[in-house]
């Protein structure tokens, strides 16, 4: 589990292309610190394990074919930054949202509108997850938990086919500290609903 709340921006340095899977290398100062073998750290928001900890600065994970599948982890490569985080102690804030690191679809963003102290970034979202995307609630984006500022329905599909979006507002501490920041238009983005709005749903449909 995580909160979204990105520690580190960490950068690919290896990948190698298997069967049915990828491996990487991250270098991540501060989250491989006190990583150890089978450690959970969210790459981009996608809950990955730690297989291997290389020259202290470095991890090593396994990317199964449904995590390439689902996510944006497939196109990295070596020099792409990504955001970073450890999973959350138990003892310690819980400063964005309940964040499990399992994707739920990816979004490309569409348009960043810059202003004087933060910056408002339209992101395609899939029909999939729609329903569970609302005004004020919170959504991870590549990792990050942020709150949903503005929602609506595009009269012509966007180029990956999507027709819903949502909207973020950036704060410059956001914009300087994870890959969002410098994200242009096009960009493919990892998107995890809020998973109590899927629990809800559910308990729902059963009643």
């Amino acid at each position: 589990m995580f909160t979204g709340i990105v520690e580190e921006l960490g950068e690919i340095v290896a990948s190698e292309t298997l069967s049915d899977a990828a491996r990487l290398t991250i270098r991540g100062k501060l989250v491989t610190s006190d990583a150890r073998h089978g450690d959970s750290i969210a790459v981009n928001g996608v809950c990955l394990t730690v297989v291997d900890v290389v020259d202290g600065d470095s991890f090593t994970v396994d990317v199964m074919a449904e995590t390439l599948d689902r996510s944006s982890i497939g196109a990295l490569v070596p020099g792409s930054r990504v955001n970073l985080e450890r999973a959350a102690a138990l003892d310690s804030r819980l400063g964005g949202h309940l964040v499990q690191g399992h994707v739920d679809g990816t979004g490309t963003v569409l348009s960043r509108t810059p202003s004087e102290n933060w910056e408002v970034v339209r992101i395609s979202l899939p029909d999939a997850i729609a329903r569970y995307v609302v005004e004020k609630g919170s959504i991870t984006v590549d990792g990050v938990s942020l709150t949903v500022s503005g929602l609506g329905i595009a009269d012509e599909p966007a180029a990956d086919g999507n027709r819903d979006w949502f909207e973020v507002s950036l704060i410059p501490t956001t914009l300087a500290l994870t890959v969002l920041g410098s994200a242009p238009v096009g960009t493919v983005v990892n998107l995890e609903v809020d998973v109590i709005a899927k629990y809800v749903e559910r308990l729902a449909q059963r009643g």
